[in-house]
């Protein structure tokens, strides 16, 4: 897979937007990455001193009346990115494109707005 995104730099955005999201009364779980050298199927792991060839780094961040977002940004690229703002209020999000961390990070800040309305606006 090209890498078109350098997902340690991704890391460091999700670190520091963790903190605001935090104080908005969010719940930001643990950054996870997979190896792309890992034999199938590839674990999640949480220590990236363990991950050799970074392929995937993704965080689920959690919030008031259930809502969710999970985001997994991979290093070609593109991101899955799956939220549940409320029962009638679920899906993906387009995350194609994206061309390096702070491209991420923009798109992460609506993302999260998306999916938790002003309680995600931290930035």
């Amino acid at each position: 897979m090209e890498r078109v995104v350098d997902l340690d730099e991704v890391a460091v955005v999700l670190a520091d937007r963790a903190r605001d999201w935090t104080s908005a009364g969010l719940d930001v779980g643990r950054v996870t990455w997979r190896d792309a050298r890992a034999p199938w199927p590839q674990p999640l792991e949480t220590d990236r001193d363990v991950i050799r060839d970074p392929d995937s780094v993704g965080v689920v961040i959690s919030g008031p009346a259930e809502a969710v977002l999970s985001v997994v940004m991979f290093r070609g690229g593109w991101a899955d990115v799956d939220f549940i703002a409320d029962l009638d209020d679920a899906g993906c999000l387009p995350a194609s494109d994206i061309t390096s961390a702070s491209d991420f990070g923009n798109r992460l800040d609506q993302w999260v707005i998306r999916a938790f309305g002003s309680c995600g606006e931290g930035r």
